[in-house]
């Protein structure tokens, strides 16, 4: 059946081609093609609506209609289409790097490097940001610091997804269908309904798919599938004479799984990478809700007030087989086979709880008009409650309380902050920009462990950590080209280690100097955006395992430099577009870390320590990541235009950890996707696809475990085809 799809879907695509050889004439004459140049992107990073070529930052914006284009359906799917990021998923959790800068592993105490924002509301939270884009009007991808505006937490950069506002006056709607092998079904809807003064907008998606990898052991889960429910709803108003708007936004999401599907690296029963055998029933579920209210208020014609309140809610439930095999370790001979010795499933089960309340609280005041002195200032406070109780079954001993674990963790973490943002044309085309923000931060941990008897007691641990972080620029117009050098400062908190008896981590500071240009050239039909940046990288933050709980330790210093560049064109109905990031990142400085794959002694280093010398790659820190792709729109008749579309993305080796080694190498990769889209009247579409076109297998996650043999590889997804269906209607 798969064969038969590849063939039809090909098919397909050939068809495409040839259409566009015959047609070509007639379709000339039937209706002339775009030559109005390239649309201008909008970008919200400063908290006004810019022109991105406007703006001293090296982002990467898709709009909804890009990402459609080029297949970004996840967060994990933003590596293929921005230089410079790299992602990598496992559990809960997902894992942003951006010029290597990021995360590789969270504990409960710890923060992303990334700041992840949704309609201007950070979530701080990277367990539940991994789910699929629906109903998404842009999304902003920000390199390097954003410790001015976006706050800490953003030492390599920020993600902002924007949803479509109600409209006023309008009644329209959306139904995209998408229908793919391994059983993919994937629905999305969205509704406005708007009244003079009132709006209201509603969006749902249903997501599944079918594992990609068989699960040939006695449990029943198929690790590698997911299921997944959301619904988002929107109202607008506005009022006193149009000073006044406010948006409310209730987001609800229940997504389901069997887990992951990690390759034991040491597998005996098969080396098929899309083969496992476990025994345990898995999975990982996650319900919860996101809600915000904003309001905009026109103090006078120059200047306005902005307020926003959050309260996000998350709850996660998971158990994973630990050992990654159907096959447990004997009972030592001589000794009862008690229930202590038999597994109701054979090895070790890991099963865990997290939940996660989260209330943030900002306000703004800044200029409206367009004069040469603009200005935003403002504060923020987040309060950020965790729980975590884990549960881990260990059959491979005879004593029942020594066989099993309880791990129970709470955290709380406040951060508030006070920041502004300056920028003044001194002259028509010499812009200076200044900005500065001070954070206080503070986390109380609470920790209960009963790993037998006897019982070890709860141990507290608090940190507290505050930093300036800030912007300099100096940004020269001229007519549709920005050169701006700047420098900036990032920072992460500092945070308390789960094993409490471990010392508190300092704070992460990432200061970066940058030179770059933005121009349009041929009347706007190619758009050149370039930069060339170095980093001084301090106190690094890095996560490691001990006796299997996560441990972050500060790694010492690293520096880097790199090369952006960004090219879109379109020539009538060609569009090409191509994205690159050359990165050098290394540790410059000789430090000593744990290395949660060995505990060989280093002579450097004090026991249990590995040493790392200056000079060694930074974790995830690819050294070349490379995008590009080319369609070409042939309108065969008034309403019906067809077009074909091949896109790559290429991403070097990266490692997951400063230790080189078969445990921790991801190689590069290379990823081909291809689409033929047909639209009529611009309302209806249908399109086929297959992503993967050469079946490239690769590691997309190394998994970390030193206290089981739970580490092991996450494999990219194979080779997928599919059709979808998009219909639009009203406006």
């Amino acid at each position: 059946m798969a064969k038969k799809f590849c063939i039809a879907l090909s098919a397909v695509l050939a068809a495409g081609v040839s259409t566009t050889a015959l047609a070509q004439d007639d379709a000339s004459a039937a209706r002339p093609q775009r030559d109005d140049g390239l649309e201008a992107i909008i970008v919200t990073a400063e908290r006004r609506t810019q022109n991105l070529q406007d703006v001293p930052i090296s982002a990467t914006v898709l709009t909804g209609e890009t990402l459609d284009e080029r297949g970004v359906r996840s967060v994990n799917d933003l590596q293929q289409v921005a230089p410079a990021v790299t992602i990598n998923t496992y559990g809960r959790q997902t894992f942003v790097n951006i010029r290597g800068v990021g995360a590789n592993r969270s504990a409960p105490t710890t923060s992303s490097g990334v700041a992840y924002y949704l309609d201007g509301v950070l979530i701080p939270n990277d367990k539940f940001i991994g789910f699929a884009f629906y109903d998404v009007a842009a999304i902003e991808v920000l390199r390097g610091p954003q410790g001015t505006l976006a706050g800490q937490n953003s030492t390599g950069g920020a993600i902002m997804i924007r949803t479509p506002e109600p409209e006023f006056d309008m009644v329209s709607g959306s139904l995209d269908m998408t229908l793919g092998n391994y059983d993919a079904r994937r629905g999305v809807a969205a509704l406005n309904f708007g009244g003079e003064d009132v709006a209201l907008r509603i969006a749902a998606v249903h997501d599944e798919r079918d594992s990609f990898t068989d699960n040939i052991g006695p449990s029943p889960s198929q690790p590698g599938n997911f299921n997944t429910d959301a619904a988002r709803i929107s109202l607008r108003m506005r009022g006193l004479d149009d000073r006044l708007t406010v948006n409310l936004r209730g987001e609800y999401f229940d997504a389901r799984s069997d887990g992951n599907a990690i390759k034991n690296r040491f597998d005996t029963v098969t080396d098929d990478p899309f083969v496992i055998e476990e025994d345990a029933i898995s999975y990982i579920n996650q319900e919860g809700y996101r809600m915000s209210a904003e309001a905009r208020f026109d103090v006078t014609d120059t200047v306005q007030v902005r307020g926003v309140i959050s309260r996000q809610h998350g709850v996660t439930n998971d158990q994973t087989d630990g050992d990654r095999t159907s096959t447990a370790l004997p009972v030592p001979a001589g000794l009862p086979a008690n229930s202590a010795n038999r597994a109701l499933y054979p090895g070790r089960v890991s099963r865990g709880r997290t939940e996660i309340d989260t209330s943030i609280y900002e306000i703004n005041l800044l200029s409206t008009d367009s004069g040469p002195f603009q200005w935003v200032v403002g504060g923020f406070y987040l309060d950020n409650d965790s729980g975590v109780d884990l549960f881990r079954d260990n059959h491979h001993t005879v004593d029942f309380v020594a066989s099993d674990s309880t791990i129970q963790e709470r955290t709380k973490s406040t951060s508030k902050s006070l920041f502004g943002q300056a920028n003044y044309f001194v002259t028509d085309a010499l812009e200076v920009v200044l900005g500065g923000r001070y954070s206080w931060d503070r986390q109380v941990h609470n920790r209960l462990s009963i790993p037998g008897p006897p019982v070890v007691g709860p141990n507290i641990a608090i940190a507290t950590s505050q930093e300036w972080t800030g912007k300099a620029a100096l940004n020269y117009h001229l007519g549709d080209a920005l050169v701006y050098l700047s420098a900036a400062k990032g920072y992460k908190a500092g945070g308390a280690n789960t094993p409490t008896d471990s010392p508190n981590y300092q704070p992460e500071t990432n200061f970066v100097y940058e030179l770059g240009a933005k121009t349009e050239l041929f009347n706007r039909h190619l758009r050149l955006n370039g930069d060339i940046f170095y980093s001084q990288y301090k106190d690094i933050q890095l996560a490691s395992l001990e006796g299997g709980l996560p441990l972050t330790q500060n790694a010492g210093q690293g520096e880097s430099w790199g090369v952006e560049l960004e090219a879109q064109a379109t020539f009538g109905g060609l569009d090409i577009n191509f994205g690159g990031s050359y990165l050098d990142a290394q540790f410059s400085e000789d430090t000593c870390l744990n290395d949660t794959n060995s505990q060989l002694p280093s002579v450097q280093c004090s026991p249990g320590n590995r040493f790392v010398p200056e000079g060694d790659v930074l974790p995830y820190s690819p050294e070349w990541t490379l995008n590009g792709g080319v369609q070409y729109t042939l309108y065969v008749s008034d309403d019906v235009a067809v077009t074909p579309r091949l896109q790559w993305s290429h991403t070097g080796e990266q490692l997951a950890t400063p230790f080189r080694s078969f445990y921790t190498i991801m190689p590069a990769r290379d990823v081909f996707d291809a689409r033929v889209t047909v639209s009529v009247s611009d309302r209806y579409t249908i399109e086929g696809f297959v992503q993967n076109l050469t079946d490239e297998t690769y590691i997309a996650t190394q998994i970390q475990n030193a206290s089981s043999a739970d580490g092991g590889f996450m494999y990219g997804a194979p080779r997928t085809f599919g059709v979808r269906l998009k219909a639009e209607f009203g406006g």
